[in-house]
């Protein structure tokens, strides 16, 4: 997709590893059970568990969070969340249930809790070289977007959006704490400049993708 950016699907979900002079970085780590999976992939790109060195998170859903502990303790990894889910990941409080889907699913499914090393709270901080965070709530109240300064721009839209046949369209809604701000969160996005896009659900987008993201943004209320 793009040098050092690699997709892995996990069921209905994608996570990203970014190869970086620093070591590897995720982004997200996919549902639960899934580290021998996660350790194939670095495998395959001739990489290993400890060469991961910092974990990116978009927000505490359990089907981006579900490997995060293990893959922690395992390579000593530094995890990165906003101070709004922090507490939600680490099990300090409880998540906000959105729909009675939700709520199902949760009772047969949920991530370990674990630390947080570096909370952001800031929107436009850098908590890595190369990556600038973009908070963009609405899915969660701490949702996070990442932006990789690598070929003309790579976004990491989590699920504040997702992709679907070369364009942009909705993230699960129904999963969504508050909707009006999603979509600001969407057009906030849109203002950015990056070529790729890359989601939670869906496709990438590959080559202007801010075009299409501008596109889905004015669809929106």
């Amino acid at each position: 997709m793009v040098d050092g950016v690699f997709e892995l699907s996990l069921g209905f979900v994608n996570m990203h590893l970014v190869v970086t002079d620093d070591g590897v970085v995720l982004v997200d780590t996919g549902l639960p059970r899934r580290s021998a999976r996660i350790e194939k992939a670095l495998q395959s790109i001739h990489k290993s568990i400890g060469e991961v060195r910092s974990i990116l998170l978009t927000h505490h859903h359990f089907d981006h969070t579900g490997n995060v502990a293990d893959l922690r303790t395992r390579s000593g990894a530094r995890v990165f969340a906003h101070a709004a889910d922090a507490p939600v990941i680490s099990g300090a409080i409880r998540p906000e249930i959105t729909s009675r889907m939700v709520r199902l699913v949760s009772r047969f499914m949920s991530a370990e809790p674990t630390k947080i090393d570096q909370v952001i709270s800031g929107d436009g901080s850098e908590p890595l070289p190369g990556f600038t965070a973009v908070h963009t709530p609405g899915h969660t109240r701490g949702h996070v977007s990442y932006l990789l300064d690598r070929d003309g721009g790579v976004l990491f839209a989590g699920d504040a959006a997702a992709g679907r046949k070369g364009a942009v369209s909705s993230a699960p809604r129904a999963a969504a704490v508050d909707l009006a701000e999603l979509d600001r969160s969407v057009a906030k996005l849109a203002s950015h400049d990056f070529e790729y896009a890359v989601f939670g659900h869906g496709q990438a987008v590959t080559g202007k993708a801010v075009e299409k993201f501008r596109t889905y943004a004015a669809t929106l209320p």
